[in-house]
């Protein structure tokens, strides 16, 4: 018979306690503290903690995330080359406004917007700037088209009516973002069932004297088309000519520019066009380098309104600066460039070519299962599949995202359009640099399997889908 004592039970608790709170020497020996710890979320934390146990408490965290190669929502690149990354490893240190300390990459940065000039055939001498992303480098082009616009009316700010931007319905957040905080009025083209992008004949209507620009997309977010560029730049020398407005056209080549010149070469969208006076594209997308990188490029030093334009020696050297961000890392600018010189038009070319090929199985995929009806294939497009549901079924675009993502992990949006094609959903997979055939023959399987389950079980419950936020994606 055992005799417990007070004595035994007290050790009892203390070995149980001292288990249940190891110490600091237990926890370097056996692992991360915060395996039986609340990890601080809310205060500022009184102490530190061991560099090792900080990896592991951020590591463990970030272990919960989705698998980026299953992404299928973001444009936003996902995996570089070993050199690249040792490249921005290497760099993350160093400070790009820094032009007086560190000239080369200042340098660096000059060689990538010529060539981008370049590559969207810039007429002569040009300009332009690197930026965190395609929505600064946006933000500073629609600030350059009305600081441009003030100049042509020839009055002062303050004795000028609000002006307007026109653009469509498929643009991303970030042009309304900058109407709402420059004081411009938007007038947004909206977009219709079965036509998901904006020609000339929907812009005409809203053009005027205060109209500081026109922003066209190249390959939007929602069906990765483009809006009829040449017919909006037809119209506004048209009304140049017959109205004497000199309209500029800006196109947001976010995710299009780092893939037109290479898919579709003999497509005129960019400074072939007279009136395409500024371009935005993201390094970061099908520029195939990490967030984040952006760049804009004008046509020509003019188009850069020279008020925008700050000279500053904080740093023992006069330099001009345009940008809404001051500090900022190099290390992208370098990747870029990185980028730029490895593959140059030939491995552009080839990898953009491999994505459109495997996109384009994809869809074939999908066509012959019948359920699905592909969105625009016989168009220029980017390196996706837009698609929706044919026909009435049990389930939705949104029980098949949510079905992909709870069986299988991949992560393929389903979600409306803009007003006023508001009524219709579709899904889409973007095709990228990391997506074999392999891959997106397996993704087929996994959608037929996921519309036979949901055909079998009618649908998604509601419980389920209230837990997945979609969207089109970044």
């Amino acid at each position: 018979m055992t005799v417990t004592t007070p004595e035994l039970l007290s050790w009892q608790e203390k070995q149980m306690e001292e288990i249940a709170q190891p110490s600091d020497a237990d926890a370097a020996l056996f692992g991360n503290r915060f395996v039986t710890q609340e990890v601080p979320t809310r205060k500022f934390p009184e102490a530190g903690m061991t560099a090792q146990d900080a990896l592991r408490l951020v590591s463990e965290d970030l272990a919960l995330e989705g698998d980026p190669a299953r992404n299928l929502a973001t444009f936003v690149t996902t995996w570089m080359e070993p050199e690249a990354q040792r490249i921005i490893a290497g760099n993350l240190h160093r400070n790009f406004i820094d032009h007086a300390e560190y000239p080369r990459t200042a340098e660096i940065e000059q060689r990538c917007i010529r060539m981008l000039a370049d590559l969207f055939h810039a007429p002569g001498e040009t300009v332009g700037a690197r930026t965190q992303g395609s929505s600064e480098a946006i933000m500073l082009g629609a600030l350059s088209l009305k600081w441009n616009w003030r100049k042509r009316r020839g009055q002062a700010e303050g004795s000028t009516p609000v002006p307007n931007l026109v653009f469509g319905g498929d643009v991303h957040v970030v042009w309304e973002k900058f109407c709402r905080y420059f004081d411009v009025e938007p007038r947004i083209v909206p977009l219709q069932p079965g036509k998901y992008t904006i020609g000339p004949e929907d812009v005409e209507p809203h053009l005027d004297e205060n109209t500081i620009g026109v922003a066209a997309v190249l390959g939007t977010t929602f069906t990765g088309h483009r809006d009829d560029i040449v017919g909006i730049n037809d119209l506004l020398l048209r009304i140049k000519s017959e109205r004497d407005l000199d309209i500029p056209l800006h196109v947001d080549g976010a995710s299009g520019g780092f893939v037109w010149p290479f898919l579709y070469p003999d497509s005129p969208w960019d400074f072939r066009l007279e009136q395409v006076r500024s371009i935005n594209v993201s390094g970061h997308k099908f520029g195939l380098v990490y967030p984040g990188i952006g760049w804009l490029i004008f046509r020509e030093r003019a188009d850069l309104a020279e008020d925008l334009v700050f000279t500053e020696n904080y740093l023992g050297k006069t330099d001009e600066t345009f940008t809404l961000n001051f500090s900022t890392g190099s290390a992208m600018v370098l990747a870029q460039y990185y980028n730029l010189v490895r593959y140059g038009r030939a491995g552009y070319g080839y990898i953009m070519a491999n994505m459109q090929t495997n996109a384009e199985t994809l869809a074939e995929h999908l066509q012959s299962m019948g359920r699905f009806e592909i969105i625009g294939a016989d168009q220029e497009q980017l390196p996706l599949v837009a698609f929706r549901l044919a026909g009435e079924q049990v389930y939705d675009e949104f029980d098949i995202a949510w079905q992909l993502a709870a069986e299988r992990g991949w992560m393929v949006p389903a979600y409306t359009l803009p007003p006023n094609a508001q009524d219709v959903t579709i899904m889409r997979a973007l095709v990228k640099e990391t997506m074999s055939r392999e891959h997106v023959d397996t993704l087929a399987r996994d959608i037929e399997e996921a519309c036979a389950t949901l055909s079998k079980k009618g649908g998604a419950h509601e419980s389920e889908r209230k837990k997945m936020v979609t969207g089109p994606g970044h």
